[in-house]
């Protein structure tokens, strides 16, 4: 084996085992997790996430995540809060603990403080016979085999495994509460993240100048095709009957050496892929991206012809 060959099969092999691990981990999962949820669910306050070293920087991911998705949240460092910063823990709160094995000296007066305030504790810990284990009201089972330190010494899997679970909290808590694209946006307002949340069809749509008539000629078409960039639309009465694209146009020549002589209509597609201008612009996209296409009309009313959006127009807006 090459040198770095060996260098990709240690990188491959840290992957597999914290994979491994996370896979093991969800299957210990049980109506432990459930009550967790629940208990988030349910809370009056704000979370009170701690833990330390490596294990307090995956509670400071925790505590983020939560808070970006509508559970206030806050880090409490376990020694801190034993110098004054308990003053951020209220009634109502609800604690999530993270520690690897449950038994570090720095939660000993942290846990006891929150026991004597009531705060219930949810405890992520690979030792379901620690300490934490026994102060906690609901424990997830964090557990590994081993880290992927070849000395099993440097936290490595135990707290990808603690991170993944922490994101299961948090995204089963997001779909408890009914958090939605609205509600995120509303939270993330900087940014291309709350564009491609909030922009919509008609933010981005245009006038749909290419229609034709079912009586147009081959000639209008073409022009009509032009005008639209690539889509002519069928319409009569203001309705949508079908779309005819430079595709169809190309089909039609191969196939009639006098091509302003051919039937275009055998052409037309009369039950093209539409979308609303009240859909979301990430929907459209979408859309265009499982059937691979670039243009869509936007109907709405039963099939009333309001516009037209471009794959171009979504990606220069945001949307993709």
């Amino acid at each position: 084996m090459s040198p770095t060959e060996s260098v990709v099969a240690l990188g491959r092999r840290v992957l597999e085992l914290e994979a491994r691990e996370i896979r093991q981990a969800a299957s210990r999962l049980d109506e432990s997790f459930a009550r967790a949820v629940e208990l988030l669910h349910r809370t009056g306050g704000r979370v009170i996430v701690s833990g330390i070293g490596k294990s307090g920087l995956i509670a400071r991911k925790l505590a983020a995540t939560l808070t970006s998705t509508g559970t206030p949240a806050s880090y409490l460092h376990p020694v801190d809060s034993l110098h004054g910063d308990l003053g951020i823990v209220g009634a109502g709160d609800v604690a999530i603990v993270i520690s690897k094995s449950g038994e570090s000296d720095e939660l000993v007066g942290l846990l006891g403080a929150l026991q004597r305030m009531g705060v219930p504790v949810i405890a992520i810990t690979g030792r379901q016979d620690s300490f934490l284990r026994r102060m906690s009201s609901v424990a997830l089972d964090a557990d590994v085999e081993e880290e992927a330190c070849p000395h099993d010494l440097a936290p490595t899997t135990s707290t990808t495994v603690a991170l993944a679970l922490g994101d299961a909290l948090a995204m089963a808590l997001l779909e408890v509460n009914g958090f939605g694209r609205e509600d995120f946006a509303v939270l993330h307002p900087g940014g291309t993240l709350n564009r491609k949340v909030l922009l919509r069809v008609r933010d981005v749509m245009l006038p749909p100048d290419g229609q034709v008539a079912e009586s147009a000629s081959l000639r209008d078409v073409v022009i009509a095709l032009a005008r639209q960039r690539g889509m002519a639309l069928v319409a009569e009465g203001g309705r949508l009957a079908g779309v005819f694209t430079a595709g169809d146009l190309t089909r039609l020549a191969e196939r009639n050496a006098d091509l302003m002589a051919a039937d275009w209509h055998s052409e037309v597609t009369r039950t093209p892929k539409v979308t609303g201008p009240d859909d979301f612009a990430v929907t459209a996209v979408a859309i265009m991206e499982q059937h691979g296409i670039l243009v869509l009309p936007v109907v709405e009313d039963g099939g009333r012809l309001v516009g037209v959006v471009h794959l171009h127009d979504l990606m220069k807006a945001g949307a993709v």
